[in-house]
């Protein structure tokens, strides 16, 4: 599904950001990019949603390569794609529902379907009574929920978690870790950025890890180990 053939990503006045990455994910797959602030794993996430292109070497995405694709194909294309952020990224005038509805909005999706579809997911991610509540009124775990929701509403192939957790006490770590390996028990292939040891040792799913812009070591059943 997704695959990296030979990316390198350099910046001007800045070095390499990843040096001559290869790996391949499968559907269905769970894996966390594991490495410290720097390493490459938001490089990776850009290159994959076309927010950046390399400076050397394809990037897959199912049919789609992705370094080639013009500026007006990539809306359509992200659509493919859910990404949730550290920072929520919430419309802090729209409550939960009109939060997740907007992203159905924004695509010209039709009233009736929005109102079908938005309460789903919601109900998926256990805010099915919080729908009319803003997110000041939400728990940083109840926010990063909502987020979830939205990524997850054009049941998108892949769902990108960039350090899902890290503005999250322990407790709703743990919620939104064992949200998203509900997400990838539907079907739904997770990839993980994240410098959070035991959030990854958590898991015993597949680590790429990243140091210097570089594979180190990529393992099925991996932990966090940087020597």
């Amino acid at each position: 599904m997704i695959v990296f053939q030979g990316v390198s990503k350099k910046y001007a006045g800045h070095g390499a950001a990843l040096e001559e990455v290869d790996f391949e994910i499968d559907p269905g797959e769970f894996v966390s990019l594991a490495g410290r602030s720097g390493a490459g794993k938001s490089t990776i996430i850009k290159l994959l949603i076309g927010e950046e292109r390399p400076s050397k070497g394809r990037v897959f995405f199912g049919q789609y390569e992705v370094n080639k694709l013009r500026d007006n194909d990539l809306p359509a294309f992200r659509r493919h794609i859910g990404v949730v952020f550290q920072d929520f990224r919430l419309l802090p005038t729209k409550n939960a529902y009109e939060n997740v509805a907007f992203a159905l909005e924004v695509a010209g999706r039709p009233q009736r379907e929005i109102a079908e579809l938005v309460p789903q997911v919601l109900d998926m991610v256990g805010l099915g009574d919080k729908t009319k509540n803003f997110p000041n009124e939400l728990s940083g775990g109840e926010q990063q929920r909502v987020a979830i929701a939205r990524a997850m509403i054009h049941r998108p192939e892949v769902i990108i978690a960039d350090e899902p957790t890290g503005n999250l006490d322990p407790f709703h770590t743990f919620e939104i870790m064992k949200l998203l390996e509900k997400i990838n028990q539907l079907g739904t292939t997770v990839l993980l950025a994240t410098h959070d040891r035991e959030v990854i040792n958590s898991l015993e799913r597949r680590v790429i890890t990243l140091d210097k812009g570089r594979i180190v070591r990529d393992e099925k059943k991996g932990k966090y180990i940087l020597v």
